[in-house]
């Protein structure tokens, strides 16, 4: 860890480190727990306070509950860090920071209005779940689809390349033949309608008007079925390597050949033959005649 708790000869400071960054005792899941419904119910007051309605009835209670849980977030990182041996190893961490940026937006609002609505970063720290409930095995799982994403990142870069190509030369297109009443007053303009047909999401506010570009449009929006599955199906095939790379090892089996074994397999799936060279089959020591030792016992083939 960067950052350790003070001495142990300081009790209520070991006492507080244990209770606020641990989560293997009653009294930290309670803590732990409480922290993320607070971060849940300060998110709804900021949610609601964005409704005119509500803002203009309820605007007062607020307010004040915005700066309670302000203060209380405050406090709590204080705590935090006088239980550190090296709090600034701290806030440079990841939940070092997201503690900080949490309490920044009340505090910034005094003097720039309209900031607290930032708060709803708050939501950020809720990770700390993975802590509390024991997720951490998640990690795992969201580092193998960053690899995969890592691994096709070449294919998905040319496949964005090959679609910007296509949406600037249809765009070129639809702006030479469109009249400027139709909404095509410039190519980046007709981009950003090629964009918008390519992806099928067709907001209607720039359409063709003419044959012609209606008949492209078409071309564009059957493109845009066709390629859409493309990175997908890109992503997905390294998400599927991975996985086996993962969790499958591609040590051939001494008896029948066959290298499609799980990393923890001892035996083979197919012909049963004992798998790590580095320690005896178990299965040659129970079968070994009385009076030998593991030795013998090792050398004498299973009748």
């Amino acid at each position: 860890m960067n950052y350790l708790p003070k001495p142990a000869g300081e009790g209520l400071r070991t006492r507080v480190f244990q209770i606020i960054f641990e989560s293997d005792t009653l009294a930290a899941k309670a803590f732990d727990i409480a922290l993320i419904g607070a971060i849940l119910i300060s998110v709804l007051v900021v949610m609601l306070e964005s409704i005119e309605s509500l803002r203009v009835d309820y605007g007062a209670w607020f307010f004040w509950l915005e700066w309670g849980f302000t203060l209380a977030f405050t406090l709590e990182l204080a705590v935090r860090l006088y239980c550190l041996e090296r709090p600034l190893q701290y806030l440079k961490s990841f939940y070092g920071i997201i503690d900080l940026v949490a309490i920044l937006p009340t505090w910034l609002a005094l003097v720039l209005p309209g900031a607290q609505s930032l708060v709803v970063v708050r939501l950020l720290r809720t990770l700390r779940i993975f802590r509390v409930l024991r997720l951490m095995e998640f990690v795992g799982e969201g580092r193998l689809l960053i690899d995969a994403l890592k691994r096709s990142s070449h294919q998905i870069f040319l496949f964005l390349f090959t679609v910007f190509m296509l949406v600037t030369i249809f765009a070129s297109l639809v702006y030479l033949i469109e009249p400027e009443e139709a909404g095509f007053t410039s190519i980046p303009t007709a981009i950003y309608w090629a964009v918008v047909t390519l992806t099928t999401v067709g907001y209607g506010d720039i359409v063709p008007v003419t044959p012609l570009g209606q008949a492209i449009s078409v071309m564009v929006m059957l493109i845009g079925y066709s390629i859409i599955a493309v990175p997908t199906g890109v992503f997905s095939a390294e998400v599927i390597r991975s996985i086996r790379a993962d969790r499958y090892s591609d040590e051939a089996c001494p008896g029948c050949g066959h290298d499609r074994h799980e990393q923890r397999a001892r035996y083979c799936l197919r012909c049963g033959t004992w798998l790590d060279e580095n320690t005896p089959d178990p299965r040659l020591a129970e079968q070994a005649p009385a009076g030998t030792d593991g030795e013998d016992a090792e050398k004498t083939p299973p009748r």
